[in-house]
């Protein structure tokens, strides 16, 4: 049996294999094709969403690269769903879940079909992680391509611009015929969300973790680059075919160090500390929230992007992507160089001859960052004695201190600040939306959007057991745990309770008595689930905390 056909000639070889053969020829195998190493090409393509509509596309030139290196490739499909699109409502609470089903889908299409090496392609936030999360547990040669970024929109706009146009516009400070033209030219095509937003970020730390193309997480959605990343993509899984380079060769400890420190410098989304901690749990890597805290101590923000900063991703990739900033990082000895990629190269092999930027003001230098280490806080205490992650720029400030005023469901909330219901000094509290009391832990971009548009970013804060969108910005603490459905504190605290938010300690406070809060504890009763058929009530069943990374495996 060869190496490089380890799985797909038990399913074509020999005489008892002939109804196998059978069903593949009208599907485009060639008798000459059964010699050849099979690899799947894993489509994300879909209509619902701008992010994934080009990716049927770029999965046709991902079977080209693979074709003209001598393998056999065969795409099929998993879901997508839009995160920007349900966000805000009763369907977002499927986005967290659709990554399980994305990870569940691949592997039991590669698993059943036995093919050799795997290329998944995908665009929205999700896609990502399920795309790797299933090459770890499949741990067949695979390599991850990112489907490009989106331009900008007019006047610099994109989906964000939108959802703090809605504060905007119950704040009386746009018109309606203004809010139109906003949402109606923010999205000029395909693509992902255009700032350092989840989709941007994930594709950054899924490079930066071995497991892509150099600067595939820096190429616009349509351009010739990306059609070219997903045609060297299908040539580079030959060569790892034929060097059995595997994805748990690539995904090691000190990978996932390197995925950690790029976020960082990006200024990237919370969402990865969820997503890299599971994607770790399919590799079998022993990845903590404690981690981020260990690598944030030494590694600063460099980029000045959006949400909180000034730039897109389209600008990034102007002055030479993402390249260049591990280079930097590299030569400061804080990423690990040693690290395989699926190049069949390591990282430092990869970077060797990249240049640095010139005159440009998007990447700061190491002696002049945004901020001198981790935006994304680990923070613990009575609120989140297993922890929380804290969204912190420094352009908030460092410690909030204010009265508690509850929502028990993300609609409330939104409702409340959009009817000028919340004031300076509040901490708004949604609970019951973690992993298993949502279920599904939504994002909680309306709402924070919307304290933007309002004006109250530098005046309120806000905390969750859900957590926020790349887009969110402000001051913003997200994955507590344990989570209110299951317990937690978060589940007592009172409309004026004061708490305590504070990134230089890294603390989360309900400010009351022990006692009382011991007695609110023994008096609070588990609220009915709100699902008890269907995907929803299966991933609320199996879902673990936040601090594990919400998986179902």
């Amino acid at each position: 049996m060869s190496k490089i056909r380890k799985h797909s000639s038990k399913i074509v070889d020999g005489f008892a294999r002939a109804p196998s053969r059978a069903m593949l020829y009208p599907v485009g195998f060639k008798k000459e094709d059964f010699q050849k190493p099979q690899v799947g090409v894993a489509s994300t393509w879909s209509m619902v969403t701008p992010c994934n509509m080009h990716i049927d596309k770029l999965a046709y030139k991902a079977l080209d690269g693979i074709n003209s290196a001598g393998g056999k490739a065969v795409i099929f499909n998993t879901i997508t769903i839009s995160d920007g699109i349900s966000m805000g409502s009763e369907g977002m609470k499927y986005s967290l879940v659709s990554r399980e089903i994305i990870a569940d889908s691949i592997e039991a299409v590669v698993g059943c079909q036995g093919f050799d090496g795997v290329i998944a392609i995908g665009g929205c936030d999700k896609n990502m992680p399920g795309c790797i999360m299933a090459l770890a547990r499949l741990n067949r040669p695979g390599i991850f391509v990112y489907g490009g970024t989106i331009k900008p929109g007019k006047n610099h706009t994109d989906i964000v611009s939108v959802f703090e146009a809605v504060g905007k516009f119950a704040n009386k400070s746009i018109s309606e015929i203004e809010l139109e033209n906003i949402e109606s030219s923010a999205i000029p095509g395909p693509g992902s969300c255009g700032g350092m937003y989840t989709a941007n970020t994930m594709a950054s730390a899924i490079e930066a973790l071995g497991m892509s193309l150099p600067n595939s997480s820096a190429q616009d959605a349509i351009s010739n680059d990306k059609n070219n990343d997903c045609i060297n993509a299908g040539k580079a899984v030959l060569n790892l075919l034929n060097k059995d380079i595997k994805p748990r060769d690539i995904m090691t400890m000190k990978a996932f160090e390197n995925a950690i420190s790029i976020v960082i410098a990006l200024g990237g989304s919370t969402n990865a500390v969820l997503h890299l901690i599971a994607i770790a749990k399919a590799a079998d890597i022993d990845l903590t929230i404690d981690d981020f805290t260990r690598i944030g101590a030494k590694v600063p923000v460099l980029a000045d992007l959006k949400p909180s900063g000034k730039y897109m991703m389209s600008e990034l990739i102007e002055i030479g992507g993402t390249l260049p900033l591990m280079k930097m990082l590299l030569d400061a000895n804080l990423l690990h160089g040693e690290c395989m990629t699926v190049t069949g190269k390591t990282l430092a092999e990869n970077l060797a001859n990249v240049e640095p930027y010139t005159n440009q003001n998007i990447i700061k230098s190491l002696n002049n960052p945004i901020k001198k280490d981790s935006h994304l806080v680990i923070i613990k205490g009575n609120l989140a004695p297993k922890g929380a992650v804290a969204k912190i720029t420094g352009k908030e400030g460092l410690i909030f201190k204010g009265t508690a005023k509850c929502f028990s469901c993300e609609e409330d909330s939104l409702e409340a600040i959009l009817n000028d219901e919340i004031k300076a000094g509040d901490v708004i509290v949604i609970r019951f939306e973690g992993p298993v009391g949502g279920p599904g832990m939504r994002e909680m971009l309306a709402p924070t959007s919307a304290i933007m548009g309002k004006g109250l970013g530098d005046k309120v804060a806000l905390i969750t057991d859900g957590r926020f969108s790349g887009g969110t910005h402000g001051f913003v603490v997200g994955h507590i745990t344990p989570e209110a459905f299951t317990g937690g504190a978060l589940a007592i605290v009172e409309d004026g309770d004061e708490i305590l938010i504070d990134a230089k300690n890294n603390v989360l406070e309900l400010l009351v008595d022990k006692a009382i809060i011991e007695k609110r504890l023994s008096n609070w009763k588990q609220p009915k689930a709100k699902y008890t058929k269907g995907v929803l009530a299966k991933f609320a069943k199996l879902a673990k905390s936040a601090s594990e990374g919400a998986i179902t495996d």
